[in-house]
């Protein structure tokens, strides 16, 4: 496939053409990448779940956008869905790259094949951590997805590239004993920059989630005790 090929074949379903909190301290345009494998519950785009058949955005009519605004925002996220899914990912970053633009990428860590082909690319990744590895199935529906992440974790600390660790909070499939289990393991492979996120509930179509309540959840005293394991740790309520 020829770059422009490659470029042209990009499947993004939307772009938000200005953000000031999906790429830290930037600001950025993220582009949403139609396509994803996995059927977690909490998802907040479960519209860009199906791959779809045609672009809904031309890739052309988003290079001249990001032409026009060179200068005016600093980075570009590939967000989805799941974008390493689309082969094209690579060849779009690259273009993107060489307008002058930070990469970013919202990554679920479904493919670690591709994700180690775009890492050197990648200004900075927010990957991804849903559960504990060996429970992961609860919460994508997929068996072996923990440990597609797994891998794809081990790649993004030996990279180098700068990251950032997020977990998606409800106690309906994260109990606090399940929390902690999966923070004391992140701790161990040495991870600096991890976040719990309050689970939300624009977009998502699971009615028992989003009826549960969240009152009290995560504890006080779990958040402390979680925050002592990191250099960095933070918890957003308003994810």
């Amino acid at each position: 496939m020829t770059p422009d090929a490659a470029h042209a074949s990009l499947r993004v379903g939307g772009m938000t053409p200005f953000s000031t909190s999906d790429y830290p301290g930037q600001m950025a345009a993220v582009l949403f990448v139609q396509g994803c494998p996995w059927r977690c519950g909490y998802c907040h785009n479960p519209h860009l779940q199906e791959r779809g058949t045609d672009n809904p955005l031309d890739w052309g009519s988003i290079m001249t956008f990001l032409q026009r605004r060179a200068g005016l925002i600093d980075a570009v996220v590939f967000s989805g869905g799941e974008p390493t899914l689309d082969p094209a990912l690579e060849a779009a970053m690259q273009q993107v790259k060489a307008l002058g633009y930070k990469i970013g990428l919202h990554c679920a860590g479904i493919y670690p094949r591709r994700l180690k082909e775009v890492l050197p690319l990648v200004d900075w990744i927010g990957l991804d951590i849903k559960a504990s590895f060996n429970k992961y199935a609860h919460i994508t529906q997929f068996a072996g997805s923990g440990d597609q992440v797994l891998a794809c974790l081990q790649a993004v600390l030996a990279s180098g590239v700068d990251y950032e660790l997020r977990t998606t909070l409800h106690p309906l499939l994260l109990p606090e004993e399940d929390l902690l289990e999966l923070a004391n393991s992140l701790a161990k492979m040495n991870v600096n920059n991890y976040v719990w996120q309050l689970f939300r509930d624009q977009g998502c179509n699971d009615t028992t989630l989003r009826r549960a309540s969240l009152a009290g959840y995560p504890s006080e005293a779990l958040v402390n005790q979680v925050s002592a394991m990191f250099t960095r740790f933070t918890l957003r309520k308003n994810a």
